[in-house]
C-alpha cells in the first residue's frame, strides 16, 4: 500500500503565532509521508516557521486576524520525490529583489529567517500575487533512498 501523498494539501490560518505549532505538525507529518529523514523534515519544518514569523511581522505588521494560504504539496518532478511548499500572504505587495538576510557579519538576534529557508531548502522563490500580497514558494528535495537505506 502507498501511503505518500501525491495530492497537495491546502491549510488556510489567519496570522496569530497561535497556529504556528499546528502548521508545524502538519508540514511535520507531510514530510515524514513524503520521505524525509527526521533532520530533513526538521530543516523543512524551520523554514516555514521562519517564513510564517516572517509574514505575521512583516506582511502584516504583526496583526493576529490576517489571512495566510498554505499548500503543502508533493514534488513530482525530482526522481526521488520532496515538498513544494506555498505561502501566500495579502498583504502589501513586497519587491521579490528587496528580500534578503541580513549580513551575517552584523551579529545581534533577529533578521536570519531568510538565511535559514535559504540553507535548509533548495530553491526559494518570491513573486508578487495577483491582487496584491506575496506568494513564496520553497522546495526541497527528499533523499534518494535505495531500498531502506539513505544514500
Amino acid at each position: 500500500m502507498n501511503c505518500s501523498p501525491d495530492k497537495p494539501v491546502k491549510i488556510v490560518i489567519t496570522s496569530s503565532p497561535a497556529y504556528l505549532p499546528v502548521v508545524r505538525g502538519a508540514v511535520e507529518k507531510m514530510c515524514q509521508l513524503l520521505g524525509f529523514d527526521d533532520e530533513g523534515a526538521g530543516g523543512v519544518v524551520l523554514s516555514v516557521d521562519e517564513a510564517l514569523t516572517n509574514i505575521i511581522k512583516h506582511a502584516y505588521n504583526g496583526a493576529d486576524d490576517k489571512p495566510i494560504d498554505i499548500d503543502l504539496a508533493p514534488l513530482t518532478e525530482s526522481p526521488a520525490g520532496g515538498i513544494r511548499i506555498c505561502l501566500r500572504d495579502y498583504g502589501p505587495s513586497v519587491d521579490p529583489e528587496k528580500i534578503r538576510s541580513r549580513d551575517l557579519d552584523d551579529i545581534r538576534p533577529g533578521g536570519l529567517g531568510v538565511h535559514i529557508m535559504c540553507e535548509c531548502m533548495d530553491k526559494l522563490e518570491y513573486r508578487r500575487a495577483e491582487g496584491g500580497g506575496t506568494v513564496l514558494t520553497m522546495t526541497k528535495k527528499a533523499p534518494e533512498r535505495k531500498g531502506n537505506v539513505t544514500r
